[in-house]
C-alpha cells in the first residue's frame, strides 16, 4: 500500500508541476506574424493533450487518492480552450485501439469504438465530439442499429446544432435504405444514365473526386471489381465532386475507367451531391436488382456485397 501511495504522491507531483508553454520572449520586443501565433497554438494543443491525458490517468489509477478530485480540475483546467482538439485526440486514439480488433470482424471494431464513444460521453454528454463519432459508427452499422444511434445524437438536449443537423441528414439516408433509388443524367462523354433503366444489375452509385486522396486509392479496388463482375450484370455509376471537367476527362482516360460519371462543375455543391446529402468523399452506395438502394457502405467489401446482391433473384 506505501508503494501504491508513493507513486501516487510522484505522480501528483509531476502533474502538478506541468505548466504550458509560455509565449516566446522574443514576443516582448515583436508583434508576432499569424504563423507564429498559429505555431504556438498548435503546441499549446499538444500539451493540452499530454497534460490532460496524465491528468485522466492519474485519477483513474488513483480513486481513492486525496488529489484525485484536483486531477479531475487539472484536466478541465489544461483542456481549457483546447477542449475540441483534446476530445478528438482522444477520439483517434479509440479508434486506433478499435483497430487492432479488425481481425474478428467489423462490428468487433465498431463495438470497441462504441465502448470508447460511451466512455467519453459520461464526461462530455453534451460535446459534439463523441457525439460525432457516435454518427461516423452509426454510418458504418446496419440501418437499423445506425438509425437507433442517429436518433440518439439528434435527441441530445444541449448538443450543438450542426451535429443534431448531421445526425437528422444521417437518418434522412438511412430511411432511403430498402427503397427505390432515382438517378438520372447525361454522363460527361454524353451516355445516358438512368437507374431505373438498369434494373436486373447490381449499381454502385460512387461519389467521388481525382483530388480526393482516398477515392484513388480504391480505384484499384473498384477497377477489379468491375473488371470481373461487369459481365455478370455489375455497373458503376460515379459521381464527381471535381470542378474542371479537363482534369477529369483526362483522369478517366489516364486510368481507364470505363463507366459512366455525372459532372457538373459545382464541386461540394454539385446536383446529387446536394440532393443525398454528401458530406465526405469517398461514399459509396449499392442499389440492388430491383432498383432499391440497399447498402450505404460499399468500401472495404465491395466485391463480396456485390457479389452477395447478384446472387439474389430479381
Amino acid at each position: 500500500m506505501e508503494g501504491k501511495d508513493s507513486n501516487a504522491d510522484q505522480a501528483w507531483k509531476e502533474l502538478e508541476s506541468l505548466r504550458p508553454p509560455a509565449d516566446p520572449p522574443e514576443w516582448a520586443n515583436r508583434q508576432p506574424t499569424e504563423e507564429d501565433r498559429r505555431e504556438h497554438q498548435k503546441k499549446q494543443a499538444e500539451f493540452a493533450c499530454r497534460a490532460s491525458d496524465l491528468a485522466r490517468d492519474f485519477y483513474t489509477r488513483f480513486p481513492n487518492h486525496e488529489m484525485s478530485s484536483g486531477a479531475m480540475s487539472l484536466e478541465q483546467t489544461f483542456m481549457g480552450p483546447f477542449k475540441a482538439d483534446v476530445l478528438d485526440y482522444r477520439a483517434a486514439r479509440i479508434e486506433q485501439q478499435a483497430l487492432k480488433r479488425k481481425a474478428e470482424g467489423e462490428s468487433a471494431v465498431l463495438a470497441e469504438m462504441e465502448k470508447g464513444a460511451r466512455e467519453m460521453l459520461k464526461e462530455f454528454p453534451e460535446h459534439f465530439v463523441p457525439n460525432q463519432l457516435l454518427l461516423k459508427i452509426a454510418r458504418r452499422l446496419d440501418p437499423e442499429k445506425g438509425r437507433r444511434l442517429a436518433e440518439e445524437v439528434r435527441d441530445t438536449k444541449g448538443l450543438s446544432d450542426f451535429v443534431k443537423q448531421e445526425a437528422t441528414e444521417l437518418l434522412k439516408k438511412l430511411d432511403a435504405v430498402g427503397k427505390p433509388f432515382a438517378l438520372k443524367f447525361t454522363a460527361v462523354d454524353g451516355r445516358e444514365v438512368d437507374l431505373a433503366k438498369l434494373k436486373g444489375k447490381v449499381v454502385l452509385v460512387d461519389f467521388w473526386a481525382t483530388w480526393c486522396v482516398p477515392c484513388v486509392a480504391e480505384l484499384p479496388a473498384l477497377k477489379a471489381t468491375y473488371a470481373k463482375l461487369a459481365p455478370q450484370g455489375f455497373e458503376i455509376v460515379g459521381i464527381s465532386f471535381d470542378q474542371k471537367q479537363e482534369t477529369l476527362t483526362n483522369f478517366l482516360v489516364k486510368e481507364k475507367m470505363a463507366w459512366p460519371q455525372f459532372f457538373d462543375g459545382k464541386g461540394w455543391r454539385n446536383q446529387f451531391g446536394r440532393e443525398f446529402g454528401i458530406g465526405s468523399i469517398p461514399t459509396m452506395w449499392l442499389v440492388d436488382k430491383r432498383g432499391v438502394l440497399r447498402d450505404l457502405n460499399a468500401r472495404g467489401a465491395l466485391q463480396e456485397k456485390v457479389q452477395k446482391l447478384m446472387a439474389e433473384s430479381p
